[in-house]
């Protein structure tokens, strides 16, 4: 044989071995989508954008099979308190996520100087009152599985793998953490400036 034909060989082995494609990964399950979820030290846009997606992905999502949840499950009362902690930790991170995207529009101060750009402002000052009130809706849904998971049945059971989860849990049935009077709060500021904004008719 032509040492010229071993080469082809060769290389075509090569191709075929080395070029193969995996098969893809299917992401089904809610702890997968989370999974997918991460903070970047200097987070863009785009960044929470792209979390907020997968967040609702892994809200609207069935869970795993117990053994596979990433904690020792060992009773259902368990699976039970787990699932509820869970999606009420999903939607504390959709606040988060809310928050941090408004306020990258959010004009915290409105000056006389603004006037020119007014239309701009109203623009992004638009966006930052849309991410607040959606973040409403998220603080409602977290209270409402904070509340299912602080049932009396589940006295003196803790997931201790998920403490962050229960010490969540806790803060909000202390009143702790309250979102919904700093969402109140900084729509209540956005929609003042919105409206000193409109008010404006000289130029600079």
């Amino acid at each position: 044989m032509k040492k010229s034909v071993l080469i082809s060989i060769f290389i075509l082995l090569f191709l075929t071995i080395f070029t193969q494609t995996s098969d893809a990964y299917i992401v089904n399950f809610k702890e997968e989508y989370y999974k997918l979820y991460h903070v970047h030290y200097q987070q863009y846009p785009d960044d929470c954008i792209e979390n907020i997606y997968w967040l609702e992905k892994a809200a609207a999502a069935d869970y795993c099979n117990p053994q596979f949840c990433g904690i020792h499950i060992t009773s259902e009362k368990q699976w039970e308190k787990y699932r509820y902690l869970f999606q009420m930790h999903i939607n504390l991170k959709l606040i988060e996520q809310h928050l941090r995207l408004g306020r990258v529009y959010d004009k915290k101060n409105i000056y006389f100087y603004d006037a020119p750009f007014k239309d701009e402002y109203l623009q992004n000052l638009q966006q930052t009152l849309d991410c607040y009130k959606t973040a409403v809706y998220y603080w409602q849904e977290a209270k409402l599985w904070c509340e299912k998971a602080n049932n009396s049945s589940f006295n003196f059971l803790y997931i201790t793998e998920r403490q962050y989860w229960e010490d969540e849990r806790e803060r909000i049935s202390t009143g702790e953490l309250d979102y919904e009077k700093i969402l109140n709060r900084e729509i209540k500021r956005v929609e003042k400036n919105i409206e000193e904004l409109k008010s404006m008719d000289k130029t600079y």
